[in-house]
């Protein structure tokens, strides 16, 4: 599947979906299951339909060690929904896979495919806070969790351009660098 087809196909469902117009918290929930299910496939099955069977290990890789983690976290650390229903809500498996799933595709295939893969991440974990499943922290340590599972299992397949992202005390970015 080719970066530009991935990004057609997200805008596209993104003019379909009724994020617009979410009235309730079950709306919401089903926008984020779709976000985090449509990103944890698409991580596996863009480097098998690209023959990248490396690619392919390395978001398997990215997304169980990710998932792994949080599971962990909700088993030791009980923090209860906004909603009530449970005590599992740190951190946010959603948010966690979401952008596992992101982090892997950007690392492995580049911002074209990675910028739309964090836009559906974002409103992924938007979408959890906003469905009362999890607090704004719950889904901030999943975000922290997917990413640093993305960048250490996936190697760059195409290292011309690079989005790094940063942070010190103070603020935060994205750095660029491009290779000619």
């Amino acid at each position: 599947m080719d970066a530009r087809l991935f990004a057609a196909i997200f805008l596209l469902i993104l003019g379909l979906t009724p994020s617009a117009q979410a009235v309730n918290n079950k709306q919401w929930g089903n926008i984020s299951d779709f976000g985090v299910y449509s990103l944890a496939g698409a991580a596996l099955v863009l480097p098998a339909v690209r023959d990248d069977w490396q690619g392919f290990r390395q978001a398997a890789y990215s997304l169980g060690t990710a998932q792994g983690v949080a599971i962990l976290g909700k088993a030791v650390i009980h923090e209860q929904r906004p909603d009530h229903s449970d005590n599992n809500s740190f951190p946010s498996g959603h948010a966690t896979l979401a952008f596992a799933s992101a982090t892997t595709m950007y690392r492995r295939y580049g911002w074209q495919t990675g910028v739309p893969a964090y836009a559906l991440a974002t409103l992924t974990a938007y979408a959890r806070v906003d469905a009362r499943k999890h607090h704004w922290y719950d889904v901030v340590a999943g975000a922290v969790i997917g990413t640093s599972s993305g960048w250490f299992f996936t190697d760059a397949f195409n290292n011309k351009v690079q989005l790094v992202p940063w942070a010190d005390s103070k603020s935060a970015g994205v750095l660029v660098g491009m290779q000619w």
